[in-house]
């Protein structure tokens, strides 16, 4: 079978379950199956497949069809411009949260040799983003899941940023409440979806991605009633929080952080709140 007929079959399975853009998920499926890249498939259309291929290829599509997010079926995302590794340990990082990322960035880039901890790092992707961008700065990355600390060191080391990022295993900043304040910035992609929304969520989604990186208690805010205080006692005076927020979350927000100084959300492409931040007085 040649690559064109084997993408357009593959296209047309995939899209008769609704799964997303279903030409472009059909040559990454394929991609991966090959170890090619997409310049490959399209600059040789007419290549005909091996049996092996083709075998390879249509388990791709069918786990694909199953509902399994493609992420993890390629086990990488891109994010900040940076190539990760996820599994399904890890939250897949979504373009959303690189709001989170130009908001810190924001405040850090004037900032000497700034101290960061990213809460919840799953894949390391806002840590390693902010690395990426800050060479001058003292990051720090922690995670409940060791699988998910295993997950972020494994993508510092590939893009060469571990000696920028030390990963650190912690239930939210436990570990750091009693050694005072020490960070410029707290920063974090805490788990927002109320377990009362989660019908709302997609199947993929709901079934395939830790639930612990996804729900933050019945009306999705138990993560931010217990981070908000932890980082105040953690950041220096006049330091920053900076958190990824639900879509119907930010009053409810605010109200939490009613000690704080300069309060502002910063909005997404389409208009909608998705990070808070805050400073502390």
């Amino acid at each position: 079978m040649r690559v064109d007929l084997a993408i357009q079959q593959a296209a047309e399975r995939l899209e008769s379950r609704a799964r997303g853009d279903s030409r472009r998920d059909a040559e990454t499926l394929l991609m991966h199956a090959l170890n090619r890249d997409r310049a490959y498939l399209y600059a040789r259309p007419e290549i005909e497949l091996s049996r092996e291929e083709i075998a390879r290829f249509n388990d791709l599509v069918e786990r694909r069809l199953s509902g399994e997010p493609l992420q993890y079926i390629t086990g990488r995302q891109e994010f900040w411009g940076l190539d990760l590794l996820v599994t399904p340990a890890v939250l897949i990082p979504r373009p959303e949260t690189e709001h989170a990322v130009e908001a810190a960035l924001a405040v850090l880039r004037p900032l000497d040799s700034p101290r960061v901890v990213d809460v919840g790092t799953g894949s390391g992707c806002i840590a390693l983003a902010l690395a990426s961008e800050l060479p001058q700065a003292r990051i720090e990355a922690v995670d409940i899941s060791p699988y998910a600390i295993s997950v972020a060191r494994q993508n510092a080391a590939r893009l060469g940023l571990a000696p920028r990022v030390a990963f650190v295993q912690s239930n939210l900043l436990e570990k750091y409440v009693g050694d005072g304040p020490a960070f410029d910035m707290v920063v974090s992609n805490p788990p927002y979806v109320g377990e009362n929304e989660a019908d709302k969520l997609q199947i993929e989604v709901r079934e395939h991605e830790p639930h612990c990186a996804l729900f933050g208690g019945i009306e999705g805010l138990d993560i931010y009633r217990r981070l908000i205080p932890q980082a105040h006692q953690v950041l220096k005076s006049g330091g920053w929080l900076v958190m990824e927020i639900g879509y119907s979350q930010e009053q409810s927000i605010r109200e939490l952080l009613n000690d704080w100084q300069g309060v502002r959300a910063v909005a997404d492409l389409r208009g909608i709140p998705r990070v808070i931040v805050a400073r502390r007085t």
